[in-house]
């Protein structure tokens, strides 16, 4: 029995993906030579192609920039007091929102920047915080 449950355990995990493994493998390999990828340990290499699963949301707060607003207006404190009181998951959420990611990358949050900006629309009720995730601004009204 042990024979069988070795020898079918090596096909479902190996035999049975090696062609596609390898096709899938050459091509990576084209496009990302893996003399690129030994310079890292796996762990390094995991935050690099997967991003950094844990956030200082309080270091994230420390680096905003801010265009029409400063830090004391009362749409950001307010801001930042709702944002510290959500749960983990709606902070990746909102990460994601503004990012479309909810990561952060590889070199990690003291590198990350985003702004938040006052998109000075006439009736500001009437708006929702947007956001521009190629250049990380959150657009949020008064």
């Amino acid at each position: 029995r042990k024979e069988y449950v070795d020898l079918y355990v090596n096909y479902m995990f190996n035999k049975s993906v090696q062609k596609p493994f390898e096709d899938f493998m050459q091509g990576f390999l084209r496009g990302c030579p893996a003399r690129n990828w030994k310079m890292f340990f796996p762990e390094e290499l995991q935050v690099l192609l997967q991003g950094h699963t844990t956030c200082d949301w309080h270091l994230l707060e420390k680096n905003v920039m801010y265009r029409q607003y400063n830090k004391l207006d009362r749409t950001i404190r307010n801001f930042w007091t709702v944002f510290h009181e959500l749960p983990e998951e709606k902070k990746k959420m909102f990460l994601a929102f503004l990012s479309g990611s909810d990561r952060i990358t590889g070199y990690g949050l003291e590198c990350f920047r985003f702004w938040i900006a006052d998109p000075q629309v006439e009736n500001p009720d009437e708006f929702c915080p947007t956001a521009s995730t190629c250049y990380f601004i959150l657009f949020l009204p008064r």
